[in-house]
């Protein structure tokens, strides 16, 4: 299994899996979704509330937002040696004193560590009006997006086969496939169709162009043939801003490799109990 990285950033990652099986790319995905370990706002303690907003709905928007974590700092609750009781290893807390009138932003959230931040700063909460207010105490914990879509680490998180544009000698260069790629993978060159270099990966599949092909009357069977590599796959991956994507690919994969050697684990006890 490779992987070939076409662009990486915090934030997002373009690359391409190769010698894997669909299984295997499938389960890498949801793992970078749901498996992964991130800190979001689970309890509010609201004080005082006199906004637009129920109590409900404002907690419900409090624990949407992103938070960046630190993986190495924080624990899960059922892991932790405080019991789940909420430790500063387990749980990071938030207050929160507005009063109207002024838009209450993400950045209003003083968080107890200052690593453990709302991403953006700019994400609106509520807008109060004179006279209202809000004043609330929250607590973040960390947990993953099985649990809860408020834990998914990943805003973007999917995968395609890496396409094959096969082009015949049948093909007499008229142009209709060109005109109707939408993605600008085909070009004319001389007495053929070819792909334009770098583009291949861009297309998706459409195979709009194998019809149009089919439509100039060359015969029942198109110059052109769209397939795809059963083992081989391109992946983007964003990521919401509380961990840096390669962290959560790295992550995904640990996870795959522990359950991975769990399951050999219990399947080599469970053979060696039918020996006996």
């Amino acid at each position: 299994m490779q992987i070939e990285i076409a662009s990486l950033d915090n934030t997002l990652a373009r690359f391409t899996l190769a010698g894997a099986s669909p299984g295997f790319a499938n389960a890498f995905r949801r793992a970078m979704i749901s498996e992964v370990p991130t800190l979001a706002i689970e309890d509010v303690r609201i004080y005082d509330n006199t906004s637009a907003l129920f109590d409900e709905m404002l907690a419900h928007r409090l624990g949407l937002i992103p938070i960046k974590t630190d993986l190495d700092t924080y624990t899960t609750q059922e892991r932790c040696a405080c019991g789940g009781a909420g430790c500063p290893g387990c749980t990071s807390t938030y207050t929160l004193s507005v009063e109207g009138p002024k838009t209450v932003m993400s950045s209003d959230l003083i968080p107890q560590d200052p690593k453990a931040t709302p991403v953006f700063d700019n994400i609106p909460i509520v807008k109060l009006t004179k006279g209202q207010k809000v004043v609330i105490e929250a607590r973040a914990v960390l947990n993953t997006g099985r649990e809860h879509a408020k834990w998914q680490p990943t805003l973007v998180c999917g995968y395609k086969n890496y396409p094959v544009v096969t082009i015949s000698d049948a093909c007499d260069a008229c142009g209709m496939c060109v005109d109707e790629c939408p993605r600008g993978v085909l070009a004319a060159r001389g007495k053929k169709v070819e792909v334009v270099n770098g583009k291949l990966p861009d297309c998706s599949m459409c195979r709009l162009c194998e019809r149009a092909c089919v439509a100039t009357g060359i015969g029942e069977e198109p110059a052109i043939r769209i397939s795809a590599e059963p083992d081989r796959f391109i992946f983007v991956v964003e990521s919401d801003g509380s961990l840096p994507v390669k962290e959560i690919m790295e992550r995904a994969l640990r996870y795959i490799k522990e359950q991975s050697e769990e399951m050999d684990h219990q399947t080599s006890e469970i053979s060696g109990e039918e020996k006996k």
